[in-house]
């Protein structure tokens, strides 16, 4: 896929890793995961990420972590010139691999530093400051730990969450959920109510690593749901008409990241989208 994008083989964009920016205001932002990319997304989207207020001003007020993936955690380095500490919210799990297996947070302590914000997993919504009118529901998933934590093959409550954002002045919902190994029943509520769901789209078919000759591990070992076949992601989003669907986390062995792929065309036909960089959505 990679290839087939540098010699202009295929019709397909580039992408940079998963990670979302939200608000309520356009002046104050929720980053939710930062992947090693965030400088180039920064970047791209700096007239709001980069309001130029003062000198290293940055529109982002704090962030949020759905686990501790290298790919979503990464980018926390790249934000150690803040000029206060990173408001950072995150499961106790998380907060764990983060200082144990990959130090990052430790790492930072040096820069920055970091005021971290624990996050709850029995239902019950939070705020965060400046971001007004938002509330946030950390949804518990079953997915893994990454292979350096400390539980990786003990899995706990809160290795991997997914996102339920409400906006309690227009009643706007959104879930996110990057990485989803499993259907589970506690997850219908917010796909039915949500006006919007991103949600994991990392591989087509489970055995999709080693058809494509680069790996040996399924997508279910890896803790990511397939899209295709019986039980997959796309026959649980057909439940969902009136819910606007938008895959999201896509590895670059994907073939629904080339336009003109059948898979891509099965996807149009279900009414089910594909991010991309700089992708804007207003709810």
């Amino acid at each position: 896929m990679c290839a087939g994008v540098r010699n202009g083989t295929i019709q397909a964009q580039a992408r940079t890793q998963s990670s979302i920016a939200i608000s309520t205001d356009k002046i104050h932002w929720l980053l939710v995961n930062a992947s090693p990319d965030i400088r180039t997304q920064i970047n791209t989207l700096h007239h709001y990420l980069q309001p130029a207020r003062a000198l290293r001003d940055t529109g982002i007020s704090a962030v949020l972590l759905a686990d501790s993936q290298i790919d979503h955690t990464t980018g926390l380095l790249i934000l150690r010139e803040s000029k206060q500490p990173l408001e950072l919210y995150c499961t106790d799990s998380v907060y764990e691999d983060l200082s144990t297996g990959f130090p990052v947070l430790k790492m930072l302590a040096h820069y920055c530093g970091v005021n971290r914000h624990a996050l709850p997993l029995d239902g019950s919504a939070l705020s965060i400051p400046k971001l007004e009118n938002l509330r946030i529901t950390a949804v518990p998933l079953h997915s893994k730990a990454p292979p350096y934590s400390p539980h990786r093959n003990h899995p706990s409550v809160g290795d991997n969450v997914g996102f339920w954002f409400e906006d309690t002045r227009t009643g706007s919902k959104l879930f996110y959920a990057p990485g989803l190994g499993e259907i589970e029943p506690h997850l219908r509520p917010y796909f039915e109510q949500a006006n919007c769901v991103l949600v994991d789209g990392t591989c087509w078919t489970d055995d999709e690593m080693s058809r494509r000759q680069v790996g040996h591990k399924k997508a279910r070992e890896m803790g990511h749901l397939p899209q295709s076949g019986e039980g997959g992601m796309m026959e649980w989003l057909a439940n969902f008409p009136d819910t606007r669907k938008i895959l999201i986390h896509i590895n670059n062995t994907n073939p629904i990241l080339d336009e003109n792929s059948a898979e891509r065309a099965e996807l149009t036909q279900a009414d089910v989208e594909v991010a991309f960089d700089g992708m804007l959505l207003e709810l």
